[in-house]
């Protein structure tokens, strides 16, 4: 049986290439973000219009790519190489396929974007830049695809390089095609589009290479004369049944900090700049438990194929104890740094008293998202998804919002009183999650 030192070294070295992953794109989107501002404020704000009706449709993506994870690492635990195969072909048509559906939406809203009530002086602005973003989802998609199939394997590393090299690609070409340097045309905002157009080419084109490398080669191609690899209407079925609870999950996730950011906004401006930041700052917490729980979601995967219910256990409680150790460490490091740090985004002492009257909210709620995301996390390993989807309306839609919405407006408690819905809505959602992990059957008695 694996040692606890062993669990816990395996869940650690899963785990930190998906931060180090996701903390990338994080920096990149601070980079893109700057790069745009100081070209223009009419380009940010486009910019900004076009990012924020984008980012629920990523999530969505996102939530239907996670299915792969617990398909192929339940395969790859039984050492069935022809079922991974198969199943990554699947994973590649659901995704791709999505990214072009979704695409096609989107174009419908294109051809109605003068009615959503922006400022006619953007539209030019924001018509291209919109356009090349729906060309890139395609590529985006077989990216989430294949790198959910790296994780699966346990093999976090492949996709963390790639995913660097691109952030840095983005932020290169930024830099060219947004100023015009080095004897190329100044384009502006649409200069930015087009190099995350080429930054999110660049990621599938790159994991293709390595999934046709020799490395992979049993997991993708293996050699066998008497069974097929083709894809399964039952494997893209069993597919979206997974992804489908998983996204919306996601989705209704985001929705309670999209929500609060109108509230803000009621608020004034300088709550409303606090609320940006603060949000900021928890996002590097939430990376970092992220990166926890998606190392757990993989190795309970892999048991789970193995029927090894001891081992999906010790690494419940395992991920468990070090995603609060991680959480207790983030938090104290903030709240000491807190000041140094807010300094890196604003120098309005309005704002900072503002975010400091909003860091206790940040503080306790660190508790509930370590459980809601690592148990989230679990769920989508066991493949016990469907009733994701309740919890989270009622966690975010239900309890969450209208909480912000009370403590803000009713109580009178302002812009703290908007994220001290948050533990309750986060707390809900970890003791949810929690509640259908002990139903699975999977959990000790």
């Amino acid at each position: 049986m694996t040692s606890s030192k062993s669990l816990t070294w395996s869940i650690v070295s899963l785990g930190f290439p998906m931060i180090v992953g996701q903390l990338g794109i994080v920096i990149q989107s601070f980079a893109d973000t700057m790069m745009v501002g100081q070209y223009g404020t009419m380009e940010l704000s486009a910019a900004g219009f076009v990012n924020n009706m984008f980012n629920m449709v990523i999530f969505f993506m996102l939530g239907i790519s996670y299915s792969t994870i617990p398909v192929v690492g339940a395969l790859f635990g039984l050492r069935n190489y022809v079922g991974t195969a198969r199943s990554l072909r699947e994973s590649l048509l659901v995704n791709i396929t999505l990214g072009f559906v979704i695409g096609l939406l989107l174009l419908l809203l294109y051809v109605n974007l003068d009615r959503l009530g922006q400022p006619e002086e953007l539209l030019p602005l924001i018509r291209p830049y919109f356009l090349i973003h729906v060309a890139s989802l395609p590529f985006l998609a077989a990216f989430n695809s294949m790198k959910q199939f790296s994780d699966a394997l346990g093999r976090t590393r492949t996709p963390m390089w790639i995913l660097l090299a691109s952030n840095v690609l983005n932020v290169l070409l930024n830099y060219l095609l947004i100023y015009g340097k080095c004897g190329l045309p100044e384009m502006g905002l649409f200069g930015a589009g087009v190099a995350t157009f080429i930054a999110r080419a660049f990621l599938p084109l790159s994991m293709s290479v390595v999934l046709l490398s020799r490395s992979y080669k049993q997991y993708v191609r293996p050699e066998t004369d008497t069974v097929s690899i083709n894809i399964t209407r039952r494997g893209v079925v069993h597919l979206l049944s997974i992804g489908f609870p998983i996204a919306i999950q996601l989705c209704l996730e985001a929705s309670a900090f999209n929500i609060t950011a109108l509230f803000m906004g009621w608020l004034g401006a300088i709550p409303l700049a606090a609320h940006q930041v603060m949000g900021t700052i928890s996002t590097l917490c939430f990376q970092i438990l992220y990166g926890v729980g998606g190392a757990a979601s993989i190795l309970v995967s892999q048991y789970r194929g193995q029927n090894d219910r001891v081992m999906v256990q010790r690494t419940v409680k395992t991920a468990y104890i070090i995603g609060l150790c991680c959480a207790g460490c983030m938090t104290t490091l903030i709240v000491l740094a807190f000041r140094p740090l807010a300094s890196l985004f604003t120098t309005s002492d309005e704002v900072v008293k503002v975010l400091l009257t909003m860091l206790p909210c940040f503080v306790v709620y660190q508790f509930g998202d370590c459980t809601q995301i690592l148990f989230a996390n679990v769920l989508r390993g066991l493949e016990a998804v469907k009733r994701m989807m309740v919890h989270a309306f009622i966690a975010y839609i239900v309890v969450s919002i209208p909480l912000s919405y009370i403590f803000a407006f009713v109580f009178g408690w302002g812009s703290s009183g908007v994220w001290w819905g948050f533990p309750f809505g986060l707390s809900t959602a970890g003791l949810l999650f929690w509640m259908e992990y002990r139903r699975s059957g999977y959990a000790s008695k």
